[in-house]
């Protein structure tokens, strides 16, 4: 497979046909232009024979400089020190080297023809210029070829360094948008945790209740049977939800289907508990409630879910004293108590702390603190929340 070594970095890449024809066509069309300009008052002789060969030997070579730049270069200005005719394809040649090979070998090539020029010039006439201004026009050509080359290669390495850039970027850019993605499946699992947390704590007070008073009027078991039933379905309607959701590729966080809550569910939260057979004291003073953060709102809510899901889970039948207060740029205090029954055991399955984890992890991402602990047996769970003002 033919190839040509394209910038300093020596990347490999196949000249197109395009490339080929271009370059052959200017070679031709220069070597064709000197003869003519060269002979044209002059007396056709045995020299013309000479640049002819020359020339059509060099056109014919012009193609090879996308391959080998360097050799064939090399062999055109050596043509080039016997005929002018071979000049065009020279000066094409060294072009190509300054483009393609680091700066030594161009230079080189350069340095080559300037010599092989001044070798033609010491024994061919140049049209009246004096040989040392004729020398110094061409080491001028030389160098201007050798700017074009550093100049062509320094903007191929920019543009190349450009692209890089785009592609990390673009690369960047994804891995943001999956760990965006990510993190807002790790919110919605996590809010759906609570959700269903909450809920299967009631359906199992209900059940217990069912259980343990198998003598009650069958009215209030048929009324304690529907409300597991309806609490059921609510649960699987939420964990469909939530399974949903997390299979989207684009979740949606808090839009109409889907509603966050705020601190105006507060007292609904606590009416559920409420109806559950749990005594819930609501000890309330917020100022501009429904002005609170959404971020605010949910967090608060959560704190006191979780607080209300243990105290039935691990403190059932016992008092729960929930207060909240606060206001813009005061923050929010939560905190939540229920005495402790340590005669009675936690019934199997329950989880092992795992809500409390994740619930410190929500204040922590809200910028507050949450603190829970055992007092002169209470259990109290503490939260801080800062509300801007």
């Amino acid at each position: 497979m033919n190839r040509f070594s394209f910038g300093p970095e020596g990347c490999d890449h196949r000249p197109g046909a395009a490339a080929i024809a271009a370059m052959t066509g200017t070679s031709g069309v220069l070597v064709a232009a000197t003869i003519v300009g060269w002979w044209s008052d002059r007396t056709l002789g045995p020299l013309f024979a000479l640049d002819l060969a020359a020339g059509v030997l060099g056109w014919l070579l012009t193609p090879l400089m996308l391959w080998r730049p360097v050799a064939t270069t090399a062999v055109v200005t050596v043509l080039a020190a016997v005929s002018p005719a071979a000049t065009p394809p020279a000066t094409i040649g060294a072009l190509q080297v300054a483009r393609r090979r680091r700066a030594p070998a161009a230079i080189a090539v350069a340095v080559a023809g300037v010599a092989a020029h001044a070798v033609q010039g010491a024994w061919r006439a140049n049209g009246g210029m004096s040989y040392g201004w004729w020398l110094a026009l061409v080491t001028i050509g030389y160098g201007a070829l050798l700017g074009w080359g550093a100049w062509a290669q320094a903007r191929a390495a920019l543009i190349r360094s450009l692209q890089d850039r785009a592609r990390r970027a673009e690369a960047e850019q994804g891995r943001r948008v999956a760990e965006a993605r990510m993190l807002e499946r790790r919110q919605i699992a996590r809010e759906m945790h609570d959700v269903l947390a909450h809920r299967l704590s009631l359906l199992a007070t209900f059940a217990g209740a069912m259980e343990y008073r198998p003598d009650s009027s069958p009215e209030k078991l048929s009324r304690a049977a529907g409300v597991v039933r309806d609490g059921v379905h609510q649960a699987l309607e939420e964990l469909r939800e939530v399974i949903s959701l997390l299979r989207d590729d684009d979740p949606p966080h808090g839009d109409g289907r889907h509603p966050q809550p705020v601190l105006a569910d507060v007292p609904r939260l606590v009416e559920e508990s409420r109806e559950a057979g749990t005594e819930v004291l609501l000890r309330e003073a917020v100022d501009e409630p429904a002005d609170a953060p959404p971020s605010v709102a949910r967090t608060a809510y959560r704190v006191i879910q979780e607080g209300l899901t243990n105290a039935r889970k691990h403190a059932a039948g016992q008092p729960v004293q929930v207060a909240l207060r606060g206001g813009p740029g005061a923050g929010l205090e939560i905190d939540v108590r229920n005495a402790l029954t340590p005669e009675r055991a936690t019934p199997p399955g329950w989880s092992g702390g795992a809500g409390l984890v994740g619930l410190t992890e929500r204040v922590h991402l809200a910028g507050g603190e949450l603190d829970h602990q055992v007092v002169g047996g209470e259990f109290r769970l503490h939260a801080s929340i800062p509300w801007p003002a």
